[in-house]
């Protein structure tokens, strides 16, 4: 697996590659014959979603590629080592892109015939840039197969920084090349279907709202693979994505309509993906306090008890996601927030102007937080309130998740400084039943549970913090959002 940052030009067929020996040294150019055999549904899903899967014989790298959008001029590229079979698309592979092809057949779709001349730009002796000048034959399988041909240079980055390949490519167009209108070879060769759009008018609260959703869509999508692949960082952030996604249709139940089986929907998603999520938090938090003790204050086997025996019950969990994300629910989901974004349901005040029709959405999810607040401040006995509490924290995500989605960013800072504050004081109570329990486990053992015991201390110390700075943080917060709505 590896990032690939490159930059593509078109260029006309009689281009020459301008001198650039005033970058670094320069090695090349050197020849390879290319055939790549491109694989997608009979639909083209992949293609849709800006991902290629391709099996490759010649040049330095011959295999199967999977790459995988990431960022402007980068994508995420997983490969497999060539197989035998043009037919099989390696099973790895194939379980990547299930979120975008659900069932249906990967077959080939495409072929490109590349003759690659390769030149390499290095300093110091460490290549640098690497830039490919490519003539390609490209052919579309299909009743009637169609044949293009072209000329294109990539430059693509080896190490270092962007600084040095920006150089390459003001060279490259300096000697007539011009960026590339299609991101790949296969989007330049393939009809690419295009993404679906909602009914939502220009201007208006629909178009907004359906925007947003769609992005959220796009993101939940864009971490798949990564979380199959247990990647760093994955889970939460799919999670996130189907957090923002059930918040957002709840904040906006009167823009778009019919969604409550979606929410259900997303909220159990995300509960499968807080399983490996909440133990992964946790191991990095027990890790970063023992971390911070003296080591003659760490007493017994309580390192593997909170970090390999805690990473145990995460590859665990991370099964269990496997396994949903691999069955018809999940799909049944991925299909129903396709249709969302594409044919929509949309009630009246959808077609008002955006921002007047989506400023009182966002004022009415903050008083949904003062209510809870009031309501819990209410409550005479300490505990109860403290379990209402809660309630203001997941009230404020809420309205924090409900401004990002309409740009109000000051809001949705006040907003997720009340969920901080109040999810210290969580996470530090959280933290000492989970240490209580390991700590019995110890006890029962015949372990020295003294390290434990200290733990403890040091959060409760932590929630007893959060818990007195909250209030301070309450009123600075409710006085800022005032002046905002």
């Amino acid at each position: 697996m590896g990032i690939e940052i490159e930059d593509k030009f078109d260029v006309a067929d009689d281009y020459a590659i301008p001198d650039l020996s005033k970058i670094g040294d320069v090695d090349g150019p050197k020849g390879y014959q290319l055939v790549a055999l491109y694989y997608d549904t009979p639909d083209l899903r992949l293609a849709a979603r800006g991902i290629t899967l391709r099996r490759r014989r010649g040049g330095s790298d011959p295999g199967w590629h999977l790459k995988l959008p990431k960022a402007k001029g980068a994508r995420q590229e997983i490969t497999h080592p060539l197989t035998r079979s043009t037919k099989v698309v390696p099973a790895p592979l194939e379980n990547l892109v299930r979120a975008f092809t659900r069932g249906a057949e990967l077959v080939p779709v495409a072929e490109l015939d590349t003759r690659r001349n390769v030149t390499v730009v290095s300093v110091d002796g460490t290549p640098l840039v690497e830039i490919a000048d490519d003539r390609v034959k490209g052919t579309v399988f299909g009743d009637e197969p169609r044949v293009e041909r072209w000329r294109e240079v990539e430059a693509e980055l080896l190490e270092g920084d962007r600084a040095v390949l920006a150089k390459v490519g003001k060279r490259l167009m300096k000697a007539g090349a011009t960026p590339a209108e299609s991101s790949s070879k296969l989007a330049r060769l393939l009809d690419r279907p295009p993404r679906p759009g909602g009914p939502a008018k220009a201007g208006s609260a629909g178009e907004v709202v359906m925007d947003y959703l769609d992005s959220q869509v796009s993101a939940l999508l864009s971490q798949d693979p990564r979380v199959r692949r247990a990647e760093d960082d994955a889970v939460h952030q799919a999670r996130v994505a189907a957090r923002r996604m059930r918040s957002a249709l709840k904040a906006f139940k009167s823009i778009v309509t019919g969604t409550e089986h979606l929410q259900d929907e997303l909220r159990w998603l995300g509960t499968v993906l807080g399983e490996a999520r909440d133990l992964e938090v946790t191991r990095a938090r027990f890790a970063g306090l023992l971390r911070s003790l003296a080591p003659e204050l760490v007493h017994g086997p309580i390192q593997e008890r909170l970090g390999e025996d805690l990473l145990k019950r995460e590859q665990d969990s991370y099964n269990r996601i496997r396994e949903a994300l691999s069955g018809d629910r999940y799909y049944t989901l991925l299909d129903g927030l396709d249709a969302l974004v594409a044919e929509p349901e949309l009630a009246k005040p959808a077609g008002k102007a955006a921002e007047a029709t989506l400023q009182g959405v966002a004022a009415k999810n903050w008083k949904r937080v003062t209510d809870a607040y009031d309501h819990a401040q209410a409550i005479e006995d300490e505990e109860r309130r403290e379990i209402a509490m809660h309630d203001v924290r997941k009230a404020a995500k809420r309205a924090r998740y409900t401004a990002e989605a309409l740009g109000m960013k000051k809001l949705a800072k006040h907003a997720e400084a009340v969920q901080e504050i109040l999810g210290l004081y969580q996470d530090g109570v959280v933290a000492q039943e989970t240490l209580a329990k390991e700590a019995e486990s110890a006890r029962q053992a015949g372990e020295d549970t003294f390290t434990y015991g200290l733990l403890i201390g040091m959060e409760k110390s932590t929630a007893e913090r959060a818990h007195a700075e909250f209030p301070a943080v309450w009123e600075k917060t409710v006085e800022a959002v005032r002046k905002i709505l």
